[in-house]
């Protein structure tokens, strides 16, 4: 099983599976680990010995970075729903 983690056509195949978990499921919670997949392969083909214990350890951290940028990028309005005060078609 270790092995099969250092190559770079299982980070993909991971991505894309968890990018259609996402797709299907609510929720914004795989999309981080997609990403996190899917910066695994420039590493695995930079460092091709890479165990599994280590390759999961960066994975986790790095699903974990991405999953941090995205809820600051796509942060929710705290505001709650808008109340209009004014009809914009009356004049």
């Amino acid at each position: 099983m270790a092995a099969i983690l250092s190559e770079w056509w299982v980070w993909v195949s991971a991505a894309l599976v968890l990018g259609l978990i996402e797709v299907l499921v609510p929720g914004s919670i795989f999309l981080g680990f997609a990403l996190g997949a899917l910066a695994m392969v420039p590493l695995v083909l930079i460092i091709p010995v890479i165990n599994g214990p280590l390759a999961l350890a960066v994975f986790a951290g790095l699903s974990l970075a991405a999953w941090i940028i995205l809820r600051v990028f796509f942060r929710r309005q705290s505001g709650g729903a808008r109340i209009v005060s004014r009809d914009i078609n009356e004049d």
